[in-house]
């Protein structure tokens, strides 16, 4: 049985907060984390891997690695791995896939008894390669005189699942993932698939800026961007602020930060733009608007971010610059 939260369930004063105070998206996690010790993706949802994760990499700003709510969300990641080192998206009963880099730096985060977990799941990762750059996909490539997607194939990030296409935001979350972990627990493919998966960001970076889910010309079309795989491409690329990609980039997302109305994508754009050094204020005002209006929708992700975007940059995306000037 979760601890979840009745959508109804709040007071007319949280339904029609303004300024949201410090501790109010954690105390909402909080109370929506089931028994297991894990999150749904909304409250009274079985849990899930990548809820789970990312409520802990809110929390972990709050609270210490020790207390019971951290405590229990540690010990349902570990006990979600899987042999292979992997997590499933839920049940288990699926292959592992891409939460396994979020389960990972959750684990991180606490800094707790969990670094073979870690190194399991950073090893799979590793040796994880999708199914695009082997030689029958750059052979049929090819044979194709005019190919639809305009991009270099033989730059391979991460699929979303083993053995399918590179995307953009599966990649970021593992680039992210092995840039934290300490030299001493990288795999030893770590430094290669660091190297080539920036590239191949870079490689599938839209024409003016921004990113889209991993197309970025089609039939000589510019493909879109959009928020989300632009906010984690940027994090993942944060220590090449400079990089003409990454300053074309920062400033798409930049001129649509006023007018988001999704609270996910203004709780990530804000966070990513803070790490950029381009945030704006009235986060709080506009968050607690958004909230007002159906309570994000009790998205459990959201409200997690939310969380993240009113606090300070947390470690795991601080750009070097930025992590030596906090020593």
């Amino acid at each position: 049985m979760s601890a979840g939260i009745g959508f109804y369930a709040f007071s007319t004063q949280e339904r029609d907060i303004h300024t949201p105070a410090q501790d109010f998206f954690p105390d909402l996690l909080r109370h929506a984390q089931n028994a297991d010790g894990g999150w749904g993706y909304r409250p009274e949802l079985p849990s899930t891997t990548e809820p789970t994760a990312w409520s802990v990499l809110a929390l972990q700003a709050h609270e210490e690695s020790s207390s019971k709510t951290l405590a229990s969300a540690t010990g349902w990641l570990q006990q979600a791995q899987m042999t292979a080192g992997a997590w499933p998206t839920g049940s288990g009963k699926e292959p592992g896939c891409w939460v396994s880099a979020l389960a990972c730096l959750a684990l991180i985060s606490l800094k707790g008894p969990s670094q073979n977990s870690v190194i399991r799941g950073a090893s799979w990762l590793s040796e994880t390669w999708p199914a695009e750059g082997n030689f029958l996909w750059r052979l049929r490539q090819q044979k194709q005189a005019h190919s639809v997607v305009h991009q270099d194939h033989g730059l391979r990030g991460w699929g979303w699942t083993p053995n399918t296409a590179s995307w953009v935001e599966p990649t970021a979350y593992a680039l992210i993932l092995l840039q934290n972990i300490p030299t001493l627990y990288r795999p030893s493919r770590a430094v290669k698939r660091i190297q080539m998966g920036e590239k191949m960001l870079y490689d599938r970076a839209c024409p003016g800026g921004g990113w889209n889910a991993g197309n970025p010309l089609v039939y000589g079309v510019p493909g879109v961007p959009r928020i989300s795989p632009t906010v984690w491409a940027l994090l993942a690329l944060r220590n090449y602020q400079n990089h003409d990609i990454n300053v074309e980039g920062a400033e798409w997302l930049r001129q649509r930060y006023q007018s988001l109305r999704s609270p996910a994508s203004l709780a990530l754009a804000h966070l990513c733009l803070k790490v950029y050094g381009r945030a704006e204020n009235l986060l709080e005002t506009r968050l607690g608007d958004l909230y007002g209006n159906n309570q994000f929708l009790q998205s459990i992700p959201a409200m997690a971010w939310a969380s993240m975007a009113l606090g300070g940059v947390p470690c795991w995306i601080e750009s070097s610059s930025q992590a030596i000037e906090a020593k």
